[in-house]
């Protein structure tokens, strides 16, 4: 997206290092440029489909995923990036035990997550239908991005999942998997979380 997880978690943990992943340039550019502005040496950002991801981090190198108003690919879940295919591509580069995080409008995306997390056995750490049903949003749910407050001015609600991926490989549905795993993924609201500042 425009940079504003990976800004604002830079800010908050300047001990950790943030990357951004998104393949459009004149979003990053936004983070980019604030990271800059403000010398937040530990945010970055990164241009490239989430498919090749694992071009780019080493095993274990990557403490946290955050998935935050990704496009929910409603014509084709394929795309979606708590599918299969994503998830055992983070699985590659995430260190055991890491988190995922999914913050999303979309009730489709979410549902979606919540089977896939329960096909795959992977374990729910936190599961909010409405982050803002209580008032506020607390901690790193109350980073708001240009798209989440786009949303929620159209009143929608904004769901959130965290959950961590099982020991054992994730499972590419064996059916069209060849497609699955050549077609490429773009999408807006990825950030990384790597695991010790370099």
């Amino acid at each position: 997206g425009k940079g504003e997880y990976s800004v604002n978690l830079g800010r908050k943990n300047k001990d950790r290092n943030f990357i951004g992943v998104d393949l459009k340039g004149n979003r990053i550019y936004i983070g980019a440029k604030t990271a800059l502005a403000e010398k937040l040496d530990n945010v970055a950002f990164l241009r490239t489909q989430i498919g090749q991801i694992t071009q780019y981090f080493a095993q274990s190198e990557v403490a946290e995923i955050w998935i935050v108003f990704s496009d929910p690919f409603l014509k084709k879940p394929k795309n979606r990036l708590t599918h299969p295919r994503f998830l055992h591509l983070y699985q590659q580069i995430l260190k055991p035990g890491a988190t995922i995080h999914l913050k999303t409008d979309s009730k489709e995306l979410y549902e979606f997550t919540l089977e896939t997390i329960e096909e795959q056995g992977c374990t729910i750490l936190e599961n909010i239908a409405d982050i803002y049903e209580n008032g506020t949003a607390k901690g790193d749910l109350a980073i708001q991005t240009f798209y989440e407050k786009m949303h929620l001015a159209e009143g929608r609600t904004i769901r959130y999942l965290s959950f961590r991926l099982p020991e054992k490989e994730i499972i590419i549905p064996a059916k069209k998997s060849k497609e699955y795993q050549q077609s490429p993924a773009v999408g807006r609201g990825f950030a990384l979380v790597l695991s010790r500042k370099y």
